[in-house]
């Protein structure tokens, strides 16, 4: 949210509240506080299915809930090593990427000179993905560390 007058108008904070949207405000008047989110919504955005009006709250939720489905079950995301989010979300990774390692393996065994650096890697996915990332923190003489978030 770019956090603009429409969103801090009370009747906004209502229907977000309404919608079980709780507001964050780590770091104020600067939009891209959640570059996830911003990349969600462009993302969405440009999907030719993205309405350009809603013509009610129903609407609104239906064509949401459609493209959500959409992004997080089919859509596959180069950030994830070209998974889904439900492939990583649900432990679904590591079969998928064996599976698509050992594809790579045939068509190389098959066809080498169809890879011109060698046998092909398959995309990993990331193992921690952070906004703020937790740091450690000594406090007084106690150990040992704590996590700061």
């Amino acid at each position: 949210m770019d956090n603009g007058s429409p969103m801090r108008a009370k009747l906004f904070v209502q229907f977000l509240a309404d919608m079980g949207v709780v507001e964050s405000h780590s770091r104020p008047y600067v939009s891209n506080d959640n570059p996830y989110s911003e990349a969600q919504f462009k993302t969405l955005k440009y999907r030719p299915e993205f309405p350009d009006r809603c013509s009610s709250l129903d609407h609104a939720v239906s064509a949401c809930g459609d493209l959500l489905q959409w992004y997080n079950n089919d859509h596959h995301h180069a950030g994830l090593g070209f998974l889904t989010p439900h492939d990583v979300h649900y432990g679904l990774a590591d079969a998928k990427i064996a599976a698509r390692q050992l594809t790579m393996h045939r068509a190389h065994a098959a066809h080498p000179e169809r890879f011109l650096r060698g046998a092909p890697k398959v995309a990993q996915p990331p193992k921690e993905v952070w906004i703020n990332k937790p740091r450690l923190v000594q406090l007084g003489n106690e150990q040992p560390a704590e996590l700061a978030l």
